[in-house]
């Protein structure tokens, strides 16, 4: 069985499958530091498309598409719609893996994000429940669905590659690049909602203001389309696959060959994925919920917290390269699972206090996250990485971060700020235990 984290090479099976520097003179020459910048511009927008959706969840979607529940209810309602693309993201995972091996990886990136732009512009026109009854809270449902599916198909395998392609010294480094888009696209979705929110009237936000920043996200998606395409259609790029073997395996042989990687490498970063929701869209519903500071104030302090974030996933790559990646993970779900004990004193206190459970909560999460992709790169055997680090990916969403803000925000209601704690506390319990796991699978094998 492969390690979960630091792949063990075969012997026989010479440079390329073990990771190092090509050594043969007609290999492609792809840097990369090209290979990062593709990395970040594409996770960065992908994650811009969600977070919008994320705080639209709060902050407009109760009054626009459930304006006949209460604040509480309407906000649990828009977060299970919230949890339906993570839901769907398996499913387009698979549906856009056999588009690649029916085409080609361009056409399958093409139709994924054409999908995921139009899919996110379309709730930019979807009128609300006084306009269209139930048939408005039916569509964007099936927008959201539609998010979930592009998102699962945008995979492009640059993580992947770009992990077989870095020294092995400055592996943490290169992999904290393809987490940076997280962080990045949390910042700019949180500051243009702040700018709407700040300098039009509740009716003018509410009305048509909110529509603005999914449209901002359709534009992005272009960009980040032709910047993607640029590299990843060319033919040094196409070679470069070829020669690490990375091939759009069917999901059905995944599960059947690495079902124990996938499932294994999933909850080797749940405290990661755990965290991510409980610090971004959760407390802006709990705050304004309970209406114990404003909407602004809020939204400017995740916005310093996603700056915070970005520091410390920059920072994870420094850690890593010096204590291991896997290390680095067991030690950060160590450092969640204290955090999550003093949770609901912070969130359940005073503005100052409500602030450093936001702020502290990105520092965490840039750290552990920022090393969350070296349980989807170092997981599978070469051959089954490309699709293996995508369905892990898709699973870890699920299981950790999909129903975070509906679960965290309905128990919490009704018991007490404690459920964060025990959520949190659960994920980092499931991150160690994964860890202790693979490290035993490793000594047998």
């Amino acid at each position: 069985m492969s390690s979960t984290f630091e792949h063990h090479p075969d012997p026989s099976a010479g440079p390329l499958a073990q990771g190092a520097a090509p050594q043969h003179t007609d290999h492609s020459t792809v840097a990369p530091g090209e290979i990062a910048v593709g990395v970040v511009i594409g996770r960065a927008s992908e994650y811009f498309d969600f977070f919008v959706f994320g705080i639209a969840s709060v902050l407009v979607f109760p009054s626009v598409f459930f304006p006949f529940e209460n604040r509480l209810d309407g906000l649990l309602l828009s977060f299970v719609i919230f949890a339906l693309a993570f839901v769907a993201r398996p499913f387009g995972t698979a549906l856009f893996m056999a588009i690649q091996r029916r085409w080609s990886r361009g056409t399958k990136l093409t139709a994924a994000l054409f999908l995921l732009g139009s899919s996110t512009v379309g709730m930019a026109f979807l009128p609300g429940y006084d306009t269209l009854g139930g048939h408005a809270i039916a569509l964007l449902a099936f927008f959201r669905i539609l998010q979930g599916i592009a998102l699962g198909g945008s995979w492009d395998g640059l993580p992947s590659l770009l992990a077989l392609n870095t020294p092995p010294g400055r592996r943490g480094w290169y992999a904290m690049l393809g987490q940076l888009g997280a962080p990045i696209g949390f910042m700019l979705a949180s500051a243009l909602f702040l700018f709407l929110h700040a300098n039009l009237s509740n009716d003018d936000f509410l009305n048509w203001g909110w529509r603005y920043p999914f449209f901002v996200a359709f534009a992005i998606n272009v960009v980040a389309l032709f910047a993607r395409l640029r590299l990843v259609v060319t033919e040094e790029y196409t070679k470069l696959l070829e020669e690490r073997e990375l091939e759009p395996i069917g999901m059905f042989e995944m599960l059947r060959k690495q079902d124990h990687n996938i499932f294994l490498g999933a909850f080797a970063a749940l405290a990661s994925y755990a965290l991510f929701h409980l610090v971004t869209v959760f407390p802006l519903s709990w705050i304004t919920l309970n209406a114990t500071q404003s909407v602004n104030n809020v939204l400017i302090v995740q916005v310093v917290g996603a700056v915070v974030g970005i520091l410390g996933t920059i920072a994870s790559g420094f850690i890593a390269d010096r204590i291991g990646r896997r290390t680095t993970l067991g030690l950060l779900a160590i450092l969640i699972g204290i955090f999550s004990f003093f949770a609901p004193w912070l969130l359940g206190g005073q503005q100052a206090a409500q602030d450093a459970f936001i702020l502290i909560g990105f520092a965490l999460l840039g750290l552990s996250y920022g090393q969350a992709a070296g349980t989807v790169t170092s997981n599978f055997p070469i051959r089954f990485r490309y699709a293996g680090a995508a369905l892990t990916s898709d699973l870890a969403w699920l299981i950790g971060a999909a129903f975070a803000p509906l679960v965290a925000l309905s128990l919490s209601s009704k018991f007490g700020l404690g459920a964060v704690s025990l959520y949190l506390l659960s994920g980092a319990i499931c991150t160690l235990g994964a860890l202790r796991l693979n490290r035993a699978l490793e000594a047998r094998d």
